[in-house]
């Protein structure tokens, strides 16, 4: 049985106890979150498609750890010009361990 969420702006398709990385929910560890916006939802062959989500489908997860992700280097240069910018970045991330799909 799989499924694919929508959140953060971005798709993930999931399969029970699965462990995705995606963008900072606002949960503690060790609680319990759910995925409403389930895009397509199947198993062995029997898949529904959403338009554009599947109704009464959602996904139920375990919030793992709270982290901040790689630092990415930012880095701005002219020219010529003697100018340069180097800065860093670290997004926020939570790791989801996925306990159920129910739909």
């Amino acid at each position: 049985m799989f499924a694919v969420i929508k959140t953060g702006g971005k798709q993930y398709k999931v399969a029970k106890d699965d462990i995705i990385v995606v963008e900072k929910l606002d949960a503690e560890e060790g609680k319990a979150v759910t995925f409403g916006d389930v895009l397509m939802h199947g198993a062995d062959g029997d898949v529904k498609v959403g338009a554009p989500m599947v109704d009464g489908a959602s996904v139920t997860g375990e919030i793992i750890e709270q982290r901040k992700g790689d630092k990415v280097i930012v880095f701005k240069k002219k020219r010529r010009q003697n100018y340069r910018r180097k800065r860093g970045h670290r997004q926020l991330e939570t790791v989801v361990r996925i306990t159920g799909i129910e739909g």
